[in-house]
């Protein structure tokens, strides 16, 4: 019993790498491809990624971009683990930001107790522009994609409106750029500095105990346990009295809670306001890099980084002679190749159950038969 458990897990463990090695390769394989197609040299192309990409400024960069990736990241992952598709990070941390950075601005305290009120300010706002789409879903059952596309728009047209000189924005001095009140210089979050190559955003430390509370509270709590419960089977979890629409509720309030600090490393570590060059655009990253960790806090943390370096290496490249729309190609290729190459080997996995529990039974019905042959 002991050597067929060994076996088992010896077998899941080769597929559990066998899934990302093939993606990875699939990837390469068809990235090359791509760039071929244009005229250009792949390898020359690979070697320049690799090369510029693990320089010590890339480094500072791709961290920091991955700070802002992985909160996304996280964020789309707990609906995930619910079913839930919440395609409404985007303007959850937008507005989020955007009532966060007044708030800021109009503060006067020192910067120990402004910093939480901000962070506080923002999650509260992401998880009250969640709650609608959870609201809708369980009282009406609106669609949470539909809904948070929506309330997507909606957020991009308020911030239009309050963002105009007279309202809650003002405009620059000595230009035309129409921003909200900057934060105070004691308000800012701390950097790390690396030397020559930059500073590095201390909102990581926040992003690491926010991958912390999700691995804790998902897989080592009761509730995560009802949440994963109804992600897998509605009606398994009502039947041990777990509330459906509590948790539907109350995953995208998570959700939205955590899309609320997407844009925090911004606003504290970088622009100190929110203007119209504010990054749009990152809650759909997130589902691409939650769908390439497989809602795990370390794969997503790996997708962050992948795209970090991604985003990096590539606008270097075009600076080399490429298409700048190899960006996109590539990361297209990635998503679509993880998620087949993870379909393959579940099914191949799954197939080989089969076979193990058919041959064990079979054994067994033989040796019953032996016996009572005897």
């Amino acid at each position: 019993m002991n050597k067929l458990t060994s076996r088992i897990d010896k077998e899941r463990l080769l597929l559990g790498i066998a899934a990302p090695l093939l993606a990875v390769v699939a990837a390469l394989v068809v990235t090359a491809l791509v760039i071929l197609s244009t005229g250009k040299n792949p390898g020359a192309a690979f070697s320049d990624m690799v090369t510029y990409g693990f320089a010590s400024d890339s480094q500072v960069y791709i961290l920091n971009k991955a700070t802002t990736y992985y909160l996304a990241g996280v964020s789309v992952a707990i609906g995930f683990r619910m079913n839930l598709f919440n395609i409404g990070v985007d303007g959850q941390y937008r507005l989020a930001a955007f009532i966060a950075a007044v708030l800021g601005g109009a503060l006067s305290v020192p910067g120990w107790i402004a910093i939480p009120l901000i962070l506080i300010c923002a999650m509260a706002t992401g998880a009250l522009w969640a709650a609608i789409a959870g609201i809708l879903k369980v009282t009406r059952g609106v669609s949470e994609v539909i809904a948070t596309i929506m309330l997507n728009s909606i957020a991009t047209a308020i911030i239009a409106y309050l963002l105009q000189p007279g309202r809650l924005g003002e405009l620059q001095q000595g230009g035309t750029l129409v921003s909200t009140k900057p934060l105070p210089s004691s308000s800012y979050f701390f950097t790390i500095n690396t030397g020559p190559a930059g500073l590095l955003d201390g909102f990581i430390v926040v992003a690491v105990v926010v991958g912390i509370a999700y691995w804790f509270v998902l897989g080592r709590t009761r509730f995560g346990f009802d949440l994963r419960t109804v992600g897998q089977s509605e009606s398994a979890a009502s039947a041990s009295g777990v509330s459906v629409k509590k948790m539907v509720a109350t995953s995208m309030i998570i959700s939205g809670a955590v899309a609320g600090l997407v844009g925090m490393p911004t606003l504290l570590n970088e622009s100190h306001q929110y203007d119209a060059s504010f990054p749009a655009g990152i809650g759909f990253t997130g589902i691409a890099i939650a769908l390439l960790g497989r809602n795990n806090p370390v794969g997503i943390a790996l997708g962050a980084l992948l795209w970090g370096f991604l985003e990096r290496t590539t606008n270097h490249l075009e600076f080399q002679g490429y298409d700048k729309e190899i960006l996109g190609v590539i990361e297209g290729v990635i998503v679509l190749c993880v998620v087949i190459a993870y379909e393959v080997v579940r099914r191949y996995g799954l197939k080989r159950q089969q076979q193990k529990v058919g041959a064990e039974l079979a054994a067994q019905a033989a040796a019953t038969k032996k016996q009572e042959v005897a």
